[in-house]
């Protein structure tokens, strides 16, 4: 009878243990993709980050393209350039000003395309179109970016906070990951006028 209880004991110590270790590996599995996930984001802000100066150094040919709006494109540009987040703590904090930085940018970069439309020589050229057109694309690709991020680090955090994940995100100091928050004004549609 005794050894029946040894080989019980022992049977419930290596379940226990695979259990531990299968936790932790998909913990980690999921973690590498958030990470993997963010560095696509950055990549994408990077890209766009990376057309900016081409579009400024196109829009200054322009006659008496307003120099305000290129000087606040340039230093919004270069504040985003300033924030980065480590992929391994991503939390709230970092996130949001990581989307603070790279919102400013993209409103000063809104501004710019939407005064440019008043210079129409500026908007027939082809290194113009290009330009915007690759900016469009970006943006696009930003936004896609975004929801996959999203997508891992619904993953992670669910991975987590369910049995038995919980137990060993404890035990080897896994925390919960940020997501970004909605654009400030993205909860109000915006008013069309005819």
């Amino acid at each position: 009878m005794n050894k029946y209880i040894l080989w019980g004991v022992i049977a419930v110590v290596v379940i226990g243990a695979f259990s531990v270790f299968s936790s932790y590996n998909r913990i980690v599995s999921l973690d590498q993709n958030a990470q993997s996930k963010w560095s696509a984001v950055e990549g994408q802000y990077q890209r766009r980050m990376d057309l900016i100066p081409n579009l400024v150094a196109t829009v200054k040919g322009a006659a008496n393209f307003e120099q305000t709006t290129l000087t606040q494109v340039v230093e919004a540009r270069a504040k985003a350039t300033q924030i980065t987040v480590d992929p391994t703590k991503l939390d709230a904090e970092s996130i949001a000003k990581y989307q603070a930085a790279q919102g400013e940018l993209s409103q000063a970069l809104g501004k710019l395309l939407a005064i440019s439309e008043n210079y129409p020589k500026l908007t027939a050229t082809e290194n113009f179109k290009d330009l915007q057109s690759q900016i469009e694309g970006t943006e696009n690709r930003i936004a896609v970016s975004r929801k996959d991020f999203g997508d891992a680090v619904q993953a992670y955090n669910t991975g987590i906070r369910q049995f038995p994940g919980n137990i060993v995100a404890k035990l080897f100091g896994f925390s919960q990951k940020a997501y970004f928050t909605a654009d400030v004004g993205a909860a109000q549609a915006p008013s069309v006028a005819f």
